[in-house]
């Protein structure tokens, strides 16, 4: 399981799509430095550079993040196909819940990579700003960027960190849903489009009662930024992960690659 966990870090690392999302995230909060118009954006004045990694999660985790796992993930199983290079793999004497597996692990670790990528060019690009104590928040925390009072640098470390760990939780269940997708059709086009496609929709059912939009995966986008108890969102986020992960599995269980 180690060897193809290895094997399948590799293939991610050096996946075109992958070095595009890591360059994009890592870049584009670079842009709020040259951006003029943004505190007008969220009518709030920015003065510290623990505050920008709200903002640029909050731009991308809506589309930008879940366009990139999409494609990415099921990349993982179309890209194989069409290269030819799934079927001699399950061939050999390998445990085909072991490959698909790994394949899960590492598609719900990409997410928290894009976090990761996109809170440190964040914070690059919040240097000119400082990282001391400031009358404020972080985006991420209570009062969002108002704050509450006066925070501290370790205490505005923790709301980024609690942050990024939600907001990578809460992309989750898009990167098991990708490669659901992506084991039903084989094809990394087809499964980036139904991917996108079904967030859409739940989107869209914002004409539905309160009931249902509770249960929906895109009422949900924006936990990393909510406070007090989170723990019912939580356990649904990882339901939806468990859910379409053993999909996953026990679709390609029986899949004729």
């Amino acid at each position: 399981m180690l060897t193809l966990l290895t094997l399948e870090f590799r293939k991610l690392f050096g996946a075109r799509s992958v070095h595009l999302a890591l360059l994009v995230t890592l870049l584009l909060p670079l842009l709020w430095a040259f951006a003029p118009r943004l505190s007008q954006l969220i009518q709030v004045s920015l003065v510290s550079g623990w505050q920008l990694p709200a903002v640029s999660i909050g731009v991308t985790i809506g589309y930008l993040l879940p366009l990139f796992i999409a494609v990415t993930v099921g990349e993982m199983i179309g890209a194989e196909v069409s290269q030819g290079t799934l079927a001699p793999l399950l061939l050999r004497p390998v445990n085909r819940v072991k490959v698909i597996a790994s394949k899960l692990i590492v598609s719900l670790t990409y997410p928290f990579i894009l976090i990761f990528t996109t809170i440190l060019g964040s914070l690059i690009a919040g240097i000119p700003m400082g990282f001391g104590t400031f009358s404020g928040g972080t985006g991420m925390g209570p009062g969002l960027f108002v704050g509450v009072g006066t925070l501290t640098s370790s205490a505005a470390f923790a709301e980024v960190l609690r942050g990024g760990l939600l907001a990578g939780v809460v992309l989750m269940p898009v990167a098991a849903l990708s490669l659901l997708f992506g084991v039903m059709y084989l094809n990394t086009a087809a499964a980036a489009l139904a991917t996108f496609a079904t967030l859409i929709v739940m989107r869209l059912l914002v004409v539905l009662p309160d009931t249902i939009q509770s249960i929906l995966l895109t009422s949900h986008l924006n936990l990393y930024v909510q406070q007090g108890d989170i723990l019912q969102s939580l356990i649904l986020l990882l339901i939806y992960t468990a859910g379409f992960g053993l999909l996953s599995i026990f679709a390609f269980d029986r899949r004729d690659v």
